[in-house]
């Protein structure tokens, strides 16, 4: 029996067991099954590996894209320029990282937009929003990250700075979420993004996937502005990641 899993915290509503499982039973894969390894410190993870023996491959998801990758013994080239770790394929003793995050989330990207540029906010700097980055970079799409703390790089905002100064979100027609915020169960969060700035001009492409209309897409939408949750990007990182272990 081949075994393949998801490490995380905390993993109480996981999209990869259920369509794992469901792929298994529709294409009738018989020698495979999925199961969810959550774990409270990454220093556990060397246990899931020596109790699980027969694992070829883990998907990696908050909060250790980034804190996994010293316990593997290389990165693909491409996942090693991103910087963070969704994929891990396990073969003869070794444990190879990659990103496929970065390959949904730019094929998806790249058919809604179809063909447009807009200037971007990143919202978030975690492991989720590095693949998000590399993806802008190579579709030539300027963008600037936001998150709660002041950082002295060029390209990092706070949420103060969106509010201190309206030509940002004016300026900034796609806004994409990396952050957890609005994932089920605390349903009403979002990021500090002020629906009064919002117009039809705006994109907005949330990485949470459940529920699947965010308060933060909710509340946008209401101004006008077209929104799209994660779910098609988790597929393609699924799929992709499928490629990758087999």
């Amino acid at each position: 029996m081949k075994k393949f899993g998801l490490i995380g915290f905390p993993l109480t509503h996981s999209f990869s067991k259920k369509y794992f499982t469901t792929k298994f039973e529709k294409e009738g894969i018989l020698d495979c099954q999925f199961d969810l390894y959550e774990i409270q410190d990454i220093s556990l993870f060397p246990k899931i590996l020596k109790d699980n023996p027969e694992l070829n491959g883990l998907s990696v998801t908050i909060p250790y894209k980034e804190k996994v990758i010293p316990y593997l013994h290389e990165l693909d080239p491409a996942c090693e320029k991103i910087g963070a770790v969704n994929c891990i394929e396990i073969k003869n003793g070794r444990l190879t990282g990659y990103n496929t995050d970065y390959l949904g989330f730019k094929e998806s990207l790249e058919k809604w937009l179809k063909g447009e540029k807009p200037n971007a906010l990143v919202l978030g700097t975690g492991g989720a929003s590095k693949a998000v980055v590399q993806a802008l970079k190579d579709l030539g799409i300027n963008y600037s990250m936001v998150s709660r703390n002041k950082s002295p790089e060029p390209k990092f905002l706070t949420y103060d700075d969106l509010a201190e100064d309206e030509r940002i979100l004016h300026s900034h027609h796609l806004i994409i979420n990396t952050t957890p915020l609005g994932t089920f169960p605390k349903t009403e969060e979002m990021p500090e993004i002020n629906p009064e700035l919002i117009t039809r001009m705006h994109k907005v492409y949330d990485l949470v996937y459940n529920p699947e209309k965010t308060f933060l897409m909710r509340s946008l939408e209401a101004r006008g502005a077209i929104v799209k949750n994660g779910m098609e990007m988790l597929i393609l990182q699924a799929e992709a990641a499928w490629k990758i272990w087999n």
